[in-house]
């Protein structure tokens, strides 16, 4: 995909990957929509905001229609709880599961007739390491995610008849407010903005933007204990 003649929307734009992506996308020439609960809060040259919170049907519908023009979706909004499936709080989990899994949903469904009618264009869809994995304390992030990946791979074949291009971008730790508890080495959102919108360019329809995530995919044909040592 050209992405200097694209028209994107950017989901959650207004920090964090969000920010970084709609930053590059504008560095690159494309026409840029940043996407966010608070449009107030983007405050990038050449980003036209716009309020859209993915878990509210009404406010996606009204996205758009306001933005017929867009050829490029990147479905970047998220959340982070820090729920654990056993003993969270049920609605913080239900929060996870809105956001990455029916909001990209509801997002990518209002979009595709807009990218078909526009030639196709493509999908850009932030995952993460934790689609493949899990950890006791991020197992409602995780399973959101792992959710969100098979969407990504059922709309990769639902949408490839209208010749619109999905690609995923996995990546581990990325120094942003949602990380800013966790005490590991983080990759800059820029650095990964770069990656995820090169390996769109090339049309790859899966982009492992750091060190973590090419190990944990590599692992996965391995044994279960590879992934979860306290299995063995």
């Amino acid at each position: 995909m050209d992405i200097s003649t694209a028209t994107v929307l950017v989901t959650g734009a207004n920090r964090g990957l969000g920010r970084a992506l709609a930053q590059e996308l504008v560095a690159r020439g494309a026409t840029v929509y940043g996407a966010a609960r608070r449009p107030d809060q983007i405050d990038l040259p050449g980003v036209k905001a716009i309020r859209l919170d993915v878990t509210d049907p009404a406010q996606v519908q009204a996205a758009a229609t306001l933005t017929t023009d867009v050829d490029l979706l990147v479905n970047n909004a998220g959340s982070f709880t820090g729920a654990s499936l056993l003993d969270g709080d049920l609605a913080d989990i239900r929060l996870e599961m809105e956001t990455h899994y029916f909001g990209t949903l509801s997002v990518t469904r209002a979009f595709a007739p807009i990218l078909a009618a526009n030639g196709g264009g493509a999908v850009l869809n932030v995952l993460s390491v934790l689609s493949w994995l899990t950890t006791a304390d991020m197992s409602a992030y995780a399973a959101a995610k792992a959710a969100e990946l098979s969407l990504t791979n059922a709309l990769r074949l639902s949408l490839a008849e209208q010749k619109t291009q999905v690609t995923a971008v996995h990546v581990g730790f990325m120094d942003t407010d949602m990380a800013a508890h966790v005490d590991s080495p983080k990759s800059d959102p820029l650095t990964i903005a770069n990656l995820a919108l090169d390996g769109l360019a090339e049309g790859a329809p899966e982009v492992l933007a750091d060190d973590v995530s090419r190990r944990v995919r590599s692992a996965l044909s391995g044994p279960l204990a590879g992934l979860y040592p306290s299995v063995a």
